[in-house]
């Protein structure tokens, strides 16, 4: 609230200042028209760009290239960076810290539409809206990706950033702009490409195996990809990670053509996270890079990362980038092992002559899933098509972290369209692995993880799908909905003329009606009580019944629920005759131990 009421007086000022700068009375009055039918924001923000550009040649260039970085950037600047940025003249050997502009000076330059936040010393455009004025005026600043690469370039080949690479770590201080040239430089070289900034890059990437850049980027792909997104867990430096593992990485396929033309760098190392340049390019969906490498014919298409042992394809796959696996499917890496049983040629003697092949079913070895388990876990709906059109690929593999399957992964995750492709396939087991190895059967991922309409298509398939069958540890699809509080799911496999909504299973032996008393749903506990479930049944390790579990666990309202009712036994103790009165006293949940005790007053707490 407070921002915006700022920012309407700093508007209201800018439309002042901009009004006064006429000289007669009769053009303010004509400038204060004009700035009403611009619409307010774009009016006044593009009337302030024009006295922006009237200032002298030094400040209006100081003011433009401030909004370009702003406005361009990959990330929030720190005021530091931006005074280091605007400093670098583009291809020159050394900063000149004589020409770092001062604050006051940016400041001024900008005409009021920049601000400095002073709790981060971040530098900002005064509101949201001037971005989104900004975006409608490409004419504003003339190839401003190119611009900041070349800048970020410039800067990394300086002498003094080279010569870091063999002291100890660098003061941010001194170098502010370090850090973000070293990961962003080939973000905006990516978006637009000149001839400087491919031939600054090939300068750097020369280097790179030394540079000190090298290990900036290294520790931001590490939270990005490691900790974010895919789980792999290592503790590298950034040993061999290579100027073509980076250029991959980036995605920029004319420098990635001419670094494998030098033949400088090997295709196939490994980084220290154990991924190849081409895995790399696979993981960032980079087609034209992928392309580029695969035309290598020392490269090995199908090779594995060292880490979770998964492929090229496998990473596209999980990544979602269709474009890319779809080239790793071409005709040009069809599995010789087809055509070798067809001619009777193993294997191994087609590898001996040469024969590239990707084989789409490949599992890893970190969790045994395959392409298509991935594609189905991260809901990548044309990818799973792409996977099911090959013939080598099995729909039915189990993983070896969790025995799931990929229908299993996809209704596990809520994946509906997904879960739809394989149920209308014949070859799919809707109830794989429960079928074959007595784990959690597809149907209960989703009731467990609250997937309503998944739930429905398995039911629909009534000839098809067992709806009640119990897992590894005697829980049924309406025990996992029931425990998580899903009432949805729970409404729906109470009718089902199936499903027993009073199934012990096996191993702890609890009933639906326990898991949610215990969890303290009281929607799902009504929904059961209204179907007639015993409430008194014990669990066959320590002889608790639902109001046992929920005066264990202080679920107040459920206990409510279940004295309510005439045929609830408030007394049954459990096999070490501790009855819920007891176990709510002894876990400190004074409120039911006086429900308990109101219903009970011949029975004192002790």
């Amino acid at each position: 609230m407070l921002r915006d009421i700022v920012f309407r007086f700093l508007l209201a000022s800018l439309t002042i200042d901009t009004i006064l700068q006429q000289t007669t009375i009769s053009l303010r009055r004509e400038k204060l028209s004009q700035m009403k039918s611009n619409l307010g924001f774009g009016g006044a923000y593009g009337a302030t760009l024009e006295r922006i550009k009237a200032q002298g040649e030094g400040k209006s260039r100081l003011g433009m290239a401030i909004l370009m970085w702003i406005s361009h950037s990959k990330r929030v600047l720190q005021v530091d960076e931006m005074c280091h940025a605007l400093a670098v003249r583009i291809g020159s050997n050394d900063l000149d810290s004589d020409n770092i502009p001062g604050i006051s000076t940016m400041l001024a330059c900008c005409q009021g539409l920049v601000t400095i936040e002073k709790g981060t010393s971040t530098i900002r455009l005064i509101h949201y809206t001037l971005q989104e004025y900004i975006c409608t005026r490409p004419d504003l600043f003339d190839k401003a990706h190119a611009t900041m690469a070349e800048t970020c370039l410039t800067y990394l080949n300086f002498q003094q950033i080279k010569d870091l690479s063999a002291g100890p770590p660098p003061d941010p201080r001194d170098t502010p702009f370090l850090e973000y040239s070293s990961l962003y430089w080939g973000a905006h070289m990516r978006v637009q490409l000149s001839d400087q900034a491919e031939t600054f890059a090939l300068q750097l990437l020369d280097q790179f195996d030394s540079h000190i850049s090298a290990e900036f980027l290294w520790k931001s792909i590490k939270k990005e990809f490691v900790y974010v997104v895919f789980g792999m867990s290592y503790d590298s430096n950034c040993k061999g990670f290579s100027a073509l593992h980076c250029i991959s990485y980036f995605g920029i396929a004319k420098v990635a053509n001419t670094l494998i033309e030098m033949d400088k760098w090997d295709v196939n190392k490994r980084d220290g996270a154990g991924i190849s340049p081409l895995i790399w390019a696979a993981i960032c969906g980079h087609e034209e890079v992928v392309r580029s490498l695969l035309r290598e014919k020392h490269i090995q298409p199908d090779e594995r990362d060292t880490y979770d042992g998964r492929t090229a394809l496998s990473w596209a796959a999980g990544c979602g980038h269709e474009g890319v696996a779809r080239i790793f499917l071409g005709p040009q890496f069809v599995n010789p092992g087809s055509i070798g049983r067809l001619w009777g040629v193993p294997l191994v003697v087609g590898k001996l002559f040469g024969w590239r092949y990707v084989n789409p079913d490949t599992p890893d070895t970190g969790y045994g899933r395959t392409p298509l388990s991935w594609a189905a876990r991260n809901g990548h709906e044309g990818i799973v098509k792409l996977l099911l059109e090959q013939k080598d690929v099995n729909p039915n593999t189990l993983d070896t972290e969790d025995s799931l399957t990929p229908l299993s992964l996809a209704a596990g995750n809520g994946h509906e369209g997904i879960v739809k492709l394989f149920l209308e396939r014949k070859d799919v087991n809707p109830n794989t692995p429960f079928a074959e190895c007595g784990r959690r059967p597809p149907l209960s991922w989703a009731a467990k993880n609250g997937h309503e309409g998944i739930v429905k298509l398995f039911l629909e398939r009534k000839e098809e799908v067992h709806p009640d069958p119990l897992d590894q540890h005697g829980l049924t699809p309406l025990s996992l909905a029931a425990e998580n509080g899903h009432e949805g799911i729970v409404k729906l496999l109470l009718g089902v003329i199936f499903v027993n909504p009073d199934n012990l299973g096996f191993s702890y032996g609890i009933t639906p009606l326990m898991l949610a008393a215990k969890n303290g749903h009281e929607g799902v506990v009504k929904l059961l009580l209204a179907k007639e479930v015993n409430p008194n049944t014990p669990d066959r390790c320590y002889g608790r019944t639902p109001i046992s579990w929920a005066a264990e666990y202080g679920r107040e309202g459920i206990v409510k629920l279940l004295l309510e009712r005439k045929d609830v036994n408030p007394k049954t103790p459990n096999i070490f005759g501790e009855t819920p009165l007891q176990m709510a006293a002894q876990n400190g949940h004074d409120r039911v131990v006086e429900l308990l005790q109101a219903r009970l007053p011949d029975v004192s707490g002790s």
